[in-house]
Order: structure tokens, then sequence, then C-alpha cells
């Protein structure tokens, strides 16, 4: 069911500097890049890495909704990609995993929801049409 990770998710307070630190890292600047949300795609199949802007935190314009981070040390959410989110998430809480936040479409083909797993981990679920594009 879980095809592959798609994109890992970062939190941060100060999106300049950490625009300039990764673009540094990486050698590229990021291919997206709004106020609320940034990414580069890196590696041998390109993944996907994003950052996003905690001001914009638990609104629709982040990919998690999760706002009582903020301010706290938090962690990074791996989306895999799947096939069908509303129903991997149907199942992943059949399980017993905690819906976290529900299916969003994020435009252009993507949706994303996660759940939290019977231990308290995050697991990020995607439809992502560059994963798809990287896989043929």
């Amino acid at each position: 069911m879980l095809r592959g990770l798609t994109t890992v998710s970062y939190y941060s307070p100060d999106f300049e500097a950490t625009k300039r630190w990764y673009t540094e890292l990486f050698g590229i600047p990021p291919y997206m890049d709004t106020p609320a949300y940034m990414e580069w795609r890196i590696g041998d199949y390109q993944h996907e890495f994003g950052i996003v802007n905690s001001a914009y935190a638990g609104t629709e314009l982040a990919m998690t909704a999760d706002p009582g981070t903020i301010g706290q040390p938090a962690g990074a959410i791996a989306f895999w990609h799947v096939d069908d989110v509303p129903a991997t998430v149907d199942r992943l809480v059949a399980m017993g995993a905690k819906p976290h936040d529900s299916p969003h479409d994020r435009g252009e083909g993507f949706i994303t929801a996660s759940v939290i797993d019977p231990w308290g981990n995050i697991l990020g679920v995607m439809y992502n049409p560059h994963y798809l594009e990287v896989l043929a």
C-alpha cells in the first residue's frame, strides 16, 4: 500500500534564513517558493524536501494541521505515495490510527493527509503526481 517516500516536510519560524541555509546545502534554490511553503527536489529520485512556514501551521496552506507544535521541537512528517488517500486513511484509522490531518486537495493533483499511529508517530500519505512521473 505504501509505494514510496514522496515528501519530507519540516517547519521553520525563520523562513528566509531557512531558505538561504537549504539553498546553500543543496546548491539549488527551491523550485516551489511561496510565503507558506517552499520545496526542493533532491537526490537520485528527486525526492521532495519541503519547509512549511510556521506562521501558516494549521491553515489550508500548510502540509499539516498541528499548530500546537509551534515553539516546541517538531519533527519531520514523511509522506508516502498512495493511490487513494481517503481509502488509505480509512484503513489506517480502522487499524487503530487516529486522524491527524484529513485529506486535503493541495492543487495540481496533490492530495495529502496524515494519521497518528498507535505509538504516537505521525504518518503522512499523499497522492503525488511527481512520484508517479519519476516512477515512470
